[in-house]
């Protein structure tokens, strides 16, 4: 049976809890940091129309969402989780893939950035044109930041004012040329 990925509806609500679980259970898995999420507030970003979801069937696959930050001029793809029996099929892709174009649906003009520890999620994110950057070029929008409390590693980006952590960030700009950091000699 082929996994459908697509911008998530309101009766996709129902796996509000699923989603956290998987996101908990990854976490535990790589011991790193990823931050936990209330069913809550996934049901918010599902019935928001901010929220991608894989299924097979009526089995969860995996999930993304987007939220804003800075009035719009800041979007996160966040939450990036592929159900382990899915995983290795390049669903991860398919998901960033539909929840970039959503986002860029719906804020054009916005940049869109994440911060993220794991290799494969960066990769993707090189592909859909973001770049690694410090975390002075994200938003500043002290609630963003607050979402990382409940990371492990949150004592390192306080520690250190927010210039480092484990975490890598990406930015795409879509108001920067294509190929702007070899223009700029880096």
């Amino acid at each position: 049976m082929d996994i459908e990925v697509r911008e998530a509806r309101p009766e996709d609500a129902t796996y509000a809890e699923a989603v956290t679980r998987l996101i908990e259970d990854a976490a535990r898995v790589r011991g790193t940091g990823i931050a936990k999420r209330d069913p809550a507030y996934i049901r918010a970003k599902i019935e928001e129309g901010k929220a991608v979801i894989a299924v097979q069937g009526e089995t969860l696959a995996g999930f993304c969402y987007i939220e804003t930050w800075s009035h719009g001029r800041y979007v996160a793809n966040s939450g990036l989780i592929v159900a382990p029996e899915f995983r290795r099929r390049g669903l991860a892709k398919r998901i960033k893939r539909c929840a970039f174009e959503l986002s860029r649906r719906k804020y054009p003009e916005a940049k869109l950035f994440g911060i993220t520890t794991s290799l494969p999620v960066m990769r993707i994110n090189s592909e859909l044109g973001y770049r690694p950057v410090t975390f002075s070029e994200l938003t500043q929008d002290e609630v963003f930041w607050q979402g990382c409390r409940s990371c492990p590693n949150f004592d390192v980006l306080t520690r250190t004012d927010r210039k480092h952590c484990l975490c890598t960030g990406m930015l795409f700009d879509p108001k920067a040329p294509p190929n702007a950091d070899e223009d700029a000699g880096a």
